[in-house]
């Protein structure tokens, strides 16, 4: 019997783990990987103490940090269902059953798909997810983003480096991401911004040769060998049935990251916290570890 589970291990669930750690909880963090979404960012120009450093490098200073405390991880396990009976939480993974007294969900978000013809077909055959992960593959080819938030203008000015041409298609009318990274996509002189169009189709034989999409009412196709979705992401929250969320999937927490089960809490991406950065999700992370601390001294520690 675990005092504390930690489903997650990106920037939320890291820090929850710290903070846990120094005091001195006996905790187990759970997670199908290290890192979570800073593993796979770009240039991260924001986060307090770092002018700039790479997204996989500061998930690795997340990792050596988190390690250099006696913290049990089950790394390529994921959370299939948290269920609370009494005064104890069991979670079940893929793998095994465990129980604690208090859980914190920090499982994060995962990347949204377009839903298009072509789209499983090529998969990893020249449509990808990850522009941090894959943008080396495509040096000196023609690539096509598919967004108009930061994770896309992210993933445009990574490719800018990389690719010959950068082709951005954005449904909205404009970019809705920050002004400073909107500003370096115009001035590169790399890109083709497509507005108010919409993706139909990704064409290709063995690999990705191409895309369709639909331009004020007229359909139009870009000869590509690279595509990279990057529409936003998705909530991992559907194994927490019984927790509150809001119309997005979000789980719902207050000030306390406390959800509407006594025991349980959430941070980070996976919450409706109004904004998803990497250093919101870690203070997020160190809120719910304090308050997860706090209800155990409430309800299970004797008083000494």
């Amino acid at each position: 019997m675990h005092d504390l589970i930690i489903i997650g291990a990106g920037p939320a669930g890291i820090t929850a783990a710290v903070y846990a750690a120094r005091k001195n909880m006996n905790l187990l963090v759970i997670s199908k990987d290290v890192g979570g979404q800073a593993a796979i960012s770009g240039d991260v120009e924001n986060y307090t103490g770092y002018q700039f450093i790479t997204g996989p490098e500061l998930a690795l200073k997340f990792e050596e940090h988190m390690r250099g405390f006696d913290i049990a991880l089950k790394e390529n396990e994921e959370a299939v269902a948290v269920e609370k009976t009494g005064d104890k939480v069991t979670v079940k993974t893929n793998k095994a059953v465990y129980e604690a007294k208090s859980v914190i969900i920090a499982s994060g978000k995962r990347s949204r798909e377009l839903n298009v013809p072509g789209e499983k077909e090529f998969r990893n055959r020249g449509l990808t997810y990850c522009a941090t992960c894959d943008a080396p593959l495509f040096k000196g080819k023609e690539v096509a983003v598919i967004g108009g938030g930061n994770s896309a203008l992210d993933a445009g000015l990574q490719l800018i480096k990389i690719a010959s041409r950068v082709y951005m298609i954005n449904i909205g009318p404009d970019f809705t991401g920050d002004a400073v990274m909107r500003k370096k996509v115009g001035e590169s002189g790399m890109v083709t911004v497509f507005s108010d169009s919409k993706i139909t189709a990704i064409l290709g034989d063995k690999m990705v040769t191409g895309i369709r999409i639909n331009r004020q009412s007229k359909e139009q196709e870009l000869a590509v060998q690279g595509v990279f979705v990057e529409i936003g992401l998705i909530p991992n929250s559907e194994f927490a049935e019984d927790i509150e969320k809001n119309r997005y999937k979000e789980i719902k927490i207050n000030s306390s990251n406390e959800t509407n089960i006594p025991g349980i809490f959430a941070a980070g991406d996976v919450t409706d916290i109004p904004e998803k950065q990497i250093i919101i999700a870690a203070g997020e992370g160190a809120k719910a570890a304090l308050s997860a601390f706090g209800y155990m001294a409430r309800t299970s520690w004797p008083a000494k």
